[in-house]
């Protein structure tokens, strides 16, 4: 007698239907297309070596980061979609967008502001290193940098623990 799973069933047929789509789009793609498509579809995975980032007295996980060469403390936030950063955090990085760059909005807990697109170089913490890392940078209303998941969405994985915060390059 053979038992199915049937949420195991749902998840092999999802995967099943998504490797086929994706094997007939990469079939119409000639060579040079293909190529490209290879080089952008997914963003270069994190360098270097584990990281450990340490749970602070206040129960939060505290990066202390490198930007682009420069340190700056942020908090790891795994509901944060992006690396965003504080006005102040960003000019110390030499990021300052014009007024008029702040097209997007944000839903902070101070409610909804205006936020900047901008590319970062790379973001380290501890030895664990991301390229080329998509962030914001937030017009008002944020207290604290915060490093989301455009930065552990790259890494291999990342592990909470009572003590601390394992980044996996």
């Amino acid at each position: 007698m053979i038992r199915v799973d049937v949420q195991s069933a749902v998840v092999l047929g999802v995967a099943l239907t998504l490797s086929c789509a994706t094997a007939l789009a990469l079939r119409q793609l000639d060579g040079a297309g293909l190529a490209q498509a290879a080089a952008t579809a997914l963003p270069v995975r994190a360098e270097g070596v584990p990281a450990q980032v340490l749970r602070g007295d206040d129960g939060h996980y505290w990066a202390e980061a490198r930007i682009d060469g420069h340190a700056v403390r942020l908090l790891v936030d795994t509901g944060a979609s992006v690396v965003a950063l504080t006005r102040e955090d960003a000019r110390r990085l030499g990021v300052d967008p014009a007024d008029a760059a702040f097209t997007g909005e944000v839903r902070t807990a101070s409610g909804v502001v205006r936020a900047a697109p901008v590319r970062l170089s790379a973001v380290t913490v501890a030895g664990a290193r991301v390229a080329d890392v998509e962030a914001l940078v937030v017009e008002d209303g944020l207290t604290q940098s915060l490093l989301g998941m455009s930065y552990l969405g790259r890494l291999s994985g990342f592990e909470a623990t009572r003590e601390g915060l394992t980044l996996r390059p």
